[in-house]
């Protein structure tokens, strides 16, 4: 299968010999991979809001659930 570079179009065979798929190069790769840490690439967000398992645990409560652990959870 031959599908095409996200960078800068050429076509890249889909395979183990295409060590960079989907990009045809190493610098097509460095590429996207700075336009992400860069945020110039995103994935645009839902809308919708967050859910409670997104939300920061309070520290009082990690105690709370690491008291309740038998005394030989962290021995392993």
């Amino acid at each position: 299968m031959r599908v095409k570079c996200p960078i800068c179009a050429k076509e890249v065979e889909w395979s183990a010999q295409s060590p960079f798929r989907p990009f045809c190069s190493k610098k097509c790769q460095l590429t996207d991979l700075g336009e992400w840490a860069s945020e110039e690439r995103t994935i645009p967000a839902t809308g919708k809001k967050p859910s409670e398992a997104d939300q920061p645990v309070d520290i009082e409560e990690i105690e709370a659930m690491l008291s309740q652990q038998q005394d030989d959870f962290f021995k392993h």
